[in-house]
């Protein structure tokens, strides 16, 4: 697809669930994977259990949307972790290690006062390379 200026930008296609909001999942431009992650399930029910049960379904989710685009986890160039409370970082560390090799991606972490769905603890916002082959 073309945005109204002519870049050319490719919606990544997933089984992640279809939200009502105007949002591709992810899109890939220019060599580079771009998406938010949220602790949804298929059904788009956020996941209760909190912080530990949120951070594993949004790196699930994650993970099945690099899968989608023809990539591993090796891929992540960047997340931008996004929590709504300080102490929920030292498990999101545990669990995130479980699902990334050094090197490591670059990362930001930031405390937010809440996110956009009442009830969610994190979000993630990633940018991943994707090889020529798998671009346009």
């Amino acid at each position: 697809m073309s945005n109204q200026q002519g870049v050319e930008i490719r919606a990544v296609q997933t089984e992640l669930f279809a939200s009502k909001a105007p949002l591709e999942w992810a899109v890939i431009h220019n060599g580079t994977l771009h998406t938010a992650q949220i602790p949804i399930d298929q059904t788009g029910q956020l996941v209760e259990g909190g912080i530990a049960a949120q951070t594993r379904q949004t790196l699930d989710n994650l993970m099945h949307t690099l899968e989608s685009a023809g990539v591993k986890s090796n891929a992540v160039l960047q997340v931008l972790i996004y929590v709504t409370d300080r102490s929920y970082l030292a498990t999101v560390n545990q669990i995130y290690a479980e699902y990334f090799d050094a090197p490591y991606p670059n990362r930001a972490a930031m405390v937010v006062a809440g996110l956009a769905r009442e009830g969610m603890l994190i979000e993630l916002v990633v940018y991943a390379a994707v090889p020529m082959s798998n671009k346009e």
